[in-house]
């Protein structure tokens, strides 16, 4: 699974860029189709793979998470489990 991010020019912002739409494609090929369209309307698009593998900070097991996953909300951050 592959996500987009989708990105307007705005000058308002310090990056120049104001996030306009998250979609989530099945395959490599359609999330491309997407982007490909999108770029030329002028926006700019970066494409992600969904899920990532990373290792839980308490029992040292492989797990899957969505990449924007904030690092405190994550089970691999000790920030997690802290109190």
């Amino acid at each position: 699974m592959f996500t987009l991010e989708v990105y307007k020019k705005d000058r308002r912002y310090k990056t120049g860029t104001i996030l306009v739409s998250v979609e989530d494609h099945a395959d490599l090929g359609n999330a491309e189709e997407t982007a490909l369209f999108l770029s030329e309307q002028g926006y700019e698009v970066k494409v992600f793979e969904t899920m990532v593998t990373k290792t839980n900070a308490m029992t040292g097991e492989k797990f899957q998470e969505r990449y924007d996953t904030p690092h405190h909300c994550s089970p691999s951050s000790e920030t997690y489990w802290s109190n």
